[in-house]
């Protein structure tokens, strides 16, 4: 039994993207196109791979576990014919990488344009998710997570700053009329803007000073999604709403400005910063190739 390479790509596409239109407009093919592809697939295996709705397209339990099998194998072919790459003069091809909302607006802003810009043959493209993934499922080359557990065929190496600092902050006006806490605990008593992961996880804000650690769990009147709303909590917070708990890069020009004033400072907790992870394959694709060479060569100590 034989399966076209290109069909099995397809079928790739639409269950990444979630739909034929989404996986055309990803994949520069037709819907159409795409939905005779899998339609191949499902014929010569005799099973359904999808289940379709007027609202969304998801894989069946052989279409999921085709996926998990497919996928790496696909990556490995993809690697395989990339090898070419090493008699080219310039390293070509498209570098996926997964990253949060975070890294994306405060790690990859001072690397991307340098990079792209050393090797003009590459094509980058980002897809942010807050949760940890598997990056070849997830049909990306790597990631780019704070901390996690790796799995033990992945590699992780340093990326952006070296340690961050979660910052608490409030507009001057609303400080002048609530009053400024002086210990973590007081901040119970606040309006405070909580992030929500899309799991449904509300993480703690967590402060440390001279040993002692403390967390709480604050309340108040907003409740935004850490994956699309932070500039929306950022604005509210700016408006007088409450005290935001956010990356410290992130509120850096709102308190240069004036417009927040810094909060609990000698208790702000510092952390590791964010790793690049991908899979601890012999051979890597040349354009993932080039960028961990890239960030090796220009590491930030900071």
């Amino acid at each position: 039994m034989t399966t076209d390479l290109q069909d099995l790509l397809a079928l790739v596409a639409v269950v990444n993207a979630g739909g034929f239109r989404e996986g055309a407009r990803a994949s520069g093919r037709s819907a159409s196109s795409l939905s005779d592809a899998v339609r191949r697939v499902e014929t010569r295996l005799g099973v359904r791979l999808l289940n379709r709705t007027t609202r969304s397209v998801v894989p069946t339990e052989a279409g999921a576990r085709l996926m998990e099998r497919i996928v790496p194998a696909l990556g490995e072919v993809e690697s395989a014919l990339d090898v070419v790459n090493e008699f080219r003069d310039r390293p070509s091809g498209t570098l996926r990488l997964n990253v949060p909302v975070s890294a994306a607006r405060l790690v990859l802003p001072s690397i991307i344009t340098p990079f792209l810009k050393a090797y003009p043959d590459i094509r980058l493209e980002i897809v942010t998710e807050e949760s940890f993934v598997d990056v070849l499922a997830a049909g990306c080359d790597a990631g780019i997570r704070y901390d996690e557990r790796l799995e033990q065929d992945m590699i992780a190496i340093p990326i952006g700053p070296r340690f961050q600092r979660c910052a608490t902050a409030a507009s001057p006006a609303y400080l002048n009329a609530r009053g400024r806490p002086r210990h973590p605990r007081d901040l119970l008593q606040h309006a405070c803007l909580r992030g929500k992961f899309p799991s449904g996880a509300m993480p703690l804000w967590e402060y440390e000073r001279d040993g002692e650690i403390v967390s709480v769990d604050p309340s108040g009147p907003l409740i935004f999604r850490v994956a699309g709303a932070v500039d929306l909590a950022v604005q509210a917070a700016v408006d007088g709403l409450g005290v935001i708990y956010l990356f410290e890069d992130w509120l850096k020009p709102y308190l240069d400005s004036g417009a927040l004033e810094p909060v609990l400072t000698p208790w702000w907790q510092r952390f590791n910063g964010p790793f690049l992870y991908y899979p601890g394959r012999r051979y890597l694709p040349s354009p993932l190739r080039a960028f961990v060479d890239f960030i090796q060569a220009n590491r930030d100590p900071g």
